[in-house]
């Protein structure tokens, strides 16, 4: 089947987001040209889109509405993905590692196959998690997609399919779970790689693994795609309540840990950074910056700097505030951030952030931070 006969082809969201994934490099390029930003995800990679990754599938239906509440309830994985690090799904075309000459299964462990072995400092790890992600429906025979934007050629793909018995909801992908149906050839840098998969005798619920080898460099991408073989092609069976009207916005170069800038609908205002507030002498100290505010509530981020000696995990008091939501770090009561388990380690001098949705006076925010 190739993707012009697909029903998911004729329906208006995907085709959409279809073509966006398409556009983005050359509005990205745009964006770099006129401000000197660039999404970090946007301007290069690529993913799978056919049957969509679980990062690229919570962009495409939650990206324009990732706050809404109601994501908690009619997509809880992606609720939990964008609660531990929503640029994860920001940037769902750049799951890849460099250098690995090869060793795919030595580099990236069972487990963790589909954060790509915790790459990019632990952004993807949610989507590693167990659970009953949103699925594709998929016949037996399908035309696998791969939207490469930044246009690296491939010098071969290989899909993977769950083994029957594997459960997805309960237990995490590993190399050992899984079944070798395809390895392709090279493709040159068209930027779209489609290959023909087909899964006799199966049905249900399993995971579609991509693991694409970009020509341009030593660089691979791991990518899970959920699917529910032996459907009919429809679009995926959980959707937002509201259809998003707006295009994606192009993000600009922001580290990991930075909140993404789609924000309510109310222009949002940017606040002054915060002068740092000293906690123990040599332990560490905190600085907010509230990144934008709308009536009743605003994002910020704290950033965590360790004094003269290293520190094995930080906490910070945000006063002024009352704290709703937290990412990359840890939400005690509604004003306290502890570290996360990747970034509580701290060299004498080193840096790490978290980000917060609060309430409170956006202008009057003072932060303390101790060793925990």
């Amino acid at each position: 089947m190739r993707p012009s006969d697909r029903p998911d082809e004729q329906r208006g969201v995907r085709g959409r987001l279809r073509r966006a994934a398409v556009a983005l490099p050359l509005a990205a390029a745009t964006v770099l040209g006129a401000a000197t930003l660039v999404a970090p995800g946007a301007s290069a990679h690529g993913t799978v889109t056919y049957p969509e990754t679980r990062s690229y599938g919570c962009w495409e239906r939650w990206g324009d509405d990732h706050l809404n509440p109601e994501m908690a309830t009619l997509d809880p994985m992606c609720w939990q993905a964008f609660q531990d690090n929503p640029n994860a799904m920001w940037n769902w075309n750049g799951l890849l590692r460099d250098g690995v000459g090869g060793r795919y299964e030595e580099v990236v462990p069972n487990g963790q196959l589909c954060s790509g072995g915790l790459t990019e400092n632990g952004r993807y790890r949610s989507l590693d998690t167990p659970g009953a992600w949103t699925m594709t429906d998929v016949p037996n025979s399908f035309t696998l997609t791969l939207t490469d934007g930044a246009k690296h050629g491939a010098d071969f793909l290989r899909v993977y399919v769950s083994k029957p018995g594997f459960d997805p909801t309960t237990e995490a992908l590993g190399w050992d779970d899984l079944d070798l149906v395809k390895t392709t050839g090279s493709y040159p840098t068209t930027g779209l790689y489609e290959t023909d998969v087909d899964l006799p005798g199966r049905s249900g619920r399993a995971v579609v693994f991509t693991l694409w080898k970009a020509s341009h460099s030593d660089q691979s991408y791991y990518l899970c795609s959920d699917v529910n073989i032996g459907g009919d092609g429809t679009e995926p069976t959980t959707e937002p309540t509201t259809e998003p009207t707006t295009e994606p916005t192009i993000e600009p170069t922001i580290e990991p840990t930075q909140e993404p800038t789609t924000e309510p609908t109310t222009e949002p205002t940017t606040e002054p950074t915060q002068e740092p507030t000293t906690g123990p002498p040599g332990a560490c100290t905190a600085t907010v910056k509230v990144n934008s505010t709308w009536p009743g509530g605003f994002i910020a981020d704290v950033a965590v700097k360790a004094g003269s000696a290293p520190l094995t995990g930080w906490k910070v008091q945000v006063a002024g505030a009352s704290i709703s939501q937290a990412w990359n770090g840890t939400l005690s009561g509604t004003s306290t951030i502890s570290s996360a388990a990747w970034n509580g380690s701290l060299a004498a001098g080193a840096t790490a952030t978290a980000g917060f949705i609060g309430t409170g006076s956006p202008g009057a925010l003072t932060a303390t931070c101790s060793a925990a």
